[in-house]
């Protein structure tokens, strides 16, 4: 029977050690490299600011052709509906609309009690 090939091949080392380059006569302070003249480095603040509207609820339909239909109805108010099939998803559509005129993240509870 003939020994076993090895599987790893082990390569050796050198034997002194050496010092990687070190960079000459850089400068401590100042710009730093890449940047172009006149450019700003600092961070500042997103100029776009939202309008305070952000989203709530989400209605999500499947519908591929020649397959059966699906939908979910997701709120942050933890509403979750899913529907299979055209007239399921056709209710849970309508449920979804009705939901965003009763849900209480979107209408204020002060105005709900005074009415």
């Amino acid at each position: 029977m003939s020994p076993r090939p090895l599987l790893k091949s082990i390569t050796t080392t050198p034997d002194g050690s050496h010092a990687a380059p070190q960079p000459v006569d850089t400068a401590a302070v100042g710009e730093p490299k890449g940047v172009a003249e006149g450019v700003p480095i600092a961070v500042r603040p997103d100029p776009r600011q939202g309008d305070g509207r952000y989203p709530v609820a989400w209605l999500t339909i499947r519908a591929p052709r020649n397959a059966i239909p699906t939908a979910t109805s997701t709120c942050r108010c933890g509403r979750d509906r899913r529907a299979v099939g055209k007239p399921r998803v056709l209710a849970l559509i309508a449920d979804h609309e009705l939901h965003r005129d009763t849900c209480p993240l979107l209408t204020p509870q002060e105005g709900r009690a005074a009415a």
